[in-house]
């Protein structure tokens, strides 16, 4: 199993979440370039529904191009499928999930946590043995909480709590403040595939901000 929580430059590394994809063969042409960009620690795989088999002929697709680099795949959901399609773990959406699947992935896999709305919720993500909680994240319909309210979050999970943090950055300008209040990791989420910006650039951009924001005064 690829280690997320290696780290080759003090400070937080980056998590990228894919758009839903059906085709991941297309989307891995350009992935190469994504990853050689700047210092990622994990990808979230998120997948259009399908039947099983297609949906682990899809993450396998990508898991080869992503685990040689040391960086590690995760799908979000289908905790069942992990092993079978080769992924490091799976990021699971909500308390209910995560103890109905986190027996079957530890401690071979990584389970990871997110839509975690209060307090409690990310306590009880961390109780159940999540390995990373993450905080600011759109939910189903797109929203998101103020980005004050996940940088206040970012930071007190990370004041009080040994299980790393993941904060979810919409944009460039929320990456830098993210690793100010302690994340582990920085999320940059399907944006950065749309945006006017190519993803590598993109990726290249963040990785420098990063590290500005732990350099030495």
């Amino acid at each position: 199993m690829t280690d997320m929580t290696q780290r080759p430059f003090p400070g937080p590394r980056l998590y990228l979440v894919t758009p839903p994809l059906a085709d991941t063969t297309a989307f891995a042409r350009d992935l190469a370039l994504v990853l050689e960009a700047g210092d990622i620690a994990a990808l979230l795989l998120r997948l259009v529904p399908a039947d099983e088999r297609t949906l682990i002929n899809r993450a396998k697709a990508l898991a080869a191009i992503v685990q040689r680099r040391d960086i590690a795949i995760l799908l979000d959901g289908h905790a069942d499928i992990a092993a079978r399609a080769s992924a490091d773990g799976a990021h699971l959406n909500g308390i209910e999930a995560l103890t109905a699947a986190i027996g079957s992935l530890q401690p071979d896999r990584i389970a990871g946590c997110g839509e975690l709305r209060s307090r409690h919720d990310a306590m009880l993500a961390g109780e159940a043995g999540a390995d990373y909680v993450m905080f600011g994240e759109p939910n189903r319909y797109g929203r998101r909480p103020p980005f004050a309210a996940v940088e206040e979050r970012v930071a007190w999970w990370a004041g009080l709590f040994e299980v790393p943090c993941v904060g979810y950055a919409s944009g460039l300008d929320e990456v830098a403040p993210l690793a100010r209040a302690k994340a582990d990791f920085v999320a940059l989420g399907d944006w950065i595939w749309t945006n006017e910006t190519a993803p590598a650039a993109t990726v290249a951009a963040a990785t420098a901000s990063l590290r500005e924001t732990v350099a030495p005064q």
